[in-house]
């Protein structure tokens, strides 16, 4: 049986020539991948077609007919058989997780009934011509199935340096209203020095009783070792990392900047964060609180509320000092998920409002599967040379004591006016 989908290049220009409604780029996709089936299915049979070869492993079996959703439009394709085993073309594998994972929540949001004219011009953008109820439920269930092994997996050796996080994302409840949840994440660093995806939820709000469950049900699943945990302030966090992990905890310095500049007038803002900046890069605890005490006495006088925030949390904005000077860099602040957050936050965007919370933890679980598979085959991100440090200072007990302050008189803070 020929293949009625095929032609050659001559063909498809005739074709393209004769019709002026023609699309191009839709006709030469499909006939790219004519061709790369062909390739593939000579490999598999050990022989091209009507090729007598002492390399054929088995015949052809006529063709069958597949659409190809791709955002040049539907494709109608002729997938070839064997007569013994199977073949599937190799770009109709599995998208990557994180377009699945969107594909499926716009279109989940679209067969439920919730979608918009926005929505409705995705799907067409997309390449999406229809999308059955059982086929939504289908990819959906491959998804939810792969998160599901991600989120609950156990999480083997220490880690001593943990991140949280927080974002707030729309979901329609099933009376049609629309709700502010909070979808957290935790990352950590190995013992091995790789980073990781360890945890990820979406709660009501980021109330102290959720974020005490969802720590316990990281150490339930092996997380231990902990050092130093990183985030931003918020009371509830703050206590639930005392009561479940009892480590010390880092306030992130990059959002505490934030809030100070929202203290001063704008004339003062850049005064403020270059004081503040010079804290933050000192070469040790003893000038890093040296600088923070005359910062806070210069600032008295002409930001009066900064100067009190800065001297109350001098010890939460200080911890990362305790630590291998080769890490105080990554320990200061949360900004190594800020970029995680800004992928998950493009995809929300498109989506706009998530038709539930199932649907949030498939997107947002899907991109950081994905992420995690790259941290582990990619190169560490703390050295094994400064982990040893780490060690030896917990051996020793160093990383609770508070060295004592030296002076240094290149530690002189300078404040900048415009």
């Amino acid at each position: 049986m020929a293949d009625p989908y095929s032609m050659t290049v001559n063909d498809l220009a005739g074709k393209l020539l004769s019709d002026e409604h023609a699309d191009v780029l839709r006709e030469a996709v499909r006939m790219i991948l004519v061709e790369l089936m062909e390739c593939e299915v000579t490999e598999a049979a050990g022989a091209g077609l009507y090729e007598r070869s002492p390399d054929r492993q088995t015949q052809r079996n006529g063709y069958r007919p597949r659409t190809f959703q791709t955002r040049v439009g539907t494709l109608e394709l002729a997938i070839p058989r064997l007569r013994q085993g199977t073949y599937f073309p190799s770009f109709l594998e599995a998208r990557r997780r994180s377009e699945q994972a969107l594909v499926a929540v716009v279109c989940e949001a679209y067969v439920n009934g919730v979608s918009t004219r926005k929505v409705e011009r995705l799907v067409e953008q997309l390449g999406v011509e229809s999308m059955s109820r059982s086929s939504v439920s289908r990819l959906c269930r491959t998804l939810d199935e792969q998160v599901r092994l991600f989120r609950e997996r156990p999480l083997e050796g220490r880690y001593p340096y943990l991140w949280l996080d927080a974002r707030v994302e729309r979901i329609r409840e099933k009376g049609g209203g629309i709700r502010h949840k909070a979808l957290v994440v935790a990352y950590g660093v190995h013992e091995s020095g790789r980073r990781e995806v360890i945890g990820i939820d979406v709660g009501e709000a980021e109330s102290e009783a959720f974020w005490r469950e969802f720590l316990r049900s990281l150490v339930a699943r092996g997380l231990s070792g902990v050092c130093l945990c990183v985030s931003d302030a918020h009371q509830g966090l703050k206590n639930a990392i005392a009561q479940v992990l009892g480590c010390p905890w880092q306030r992130c310095t990059v959002h505490f900047g934030k809030d100070m500049r929202g203290h001063v007038s704008r004339p003062k803002q850049q005064m403020v964060s270059a004081a503040l900046g010079q804290i933050f890069r000192a070469n040790d605890q003893g000038q890093a609180r040296l600088l923070l005490g005359d910062v806070a006495n210069r600032l008295r006088s002409v930001a009066p509320k900064v100067a009190r925030f800065l001297e109350e949390a001098e010890e939460e904005l200080l911890a990362f000092t305790a630590f291998p000077r080769e890490h105080w860099s990554k320990l200061r602040s949360t900004n190594p998920l800020e970029r995680i957050n800004r992928e998950i936050g493009r995809r929300s965007d498109v989506v706009g409002i998530y038709p539930n919370d199932g649907s949030l933890i498939r997107l947002a679980g899907a991109l950081l599967l994905e992420q995690n598979d790259e941290w582990l085959v990619g190169r560490r991100y703390l050295s094994l040379e400064s982990l040893a440090k780490l060690d030896a200072a917990i051996d020793t007990g160093e990383t609770e004591q508070q060295p004592r302050a030296v002076g240094n008189p290149k530690g002189e803070v300078v404040l900048v006016h415009d």
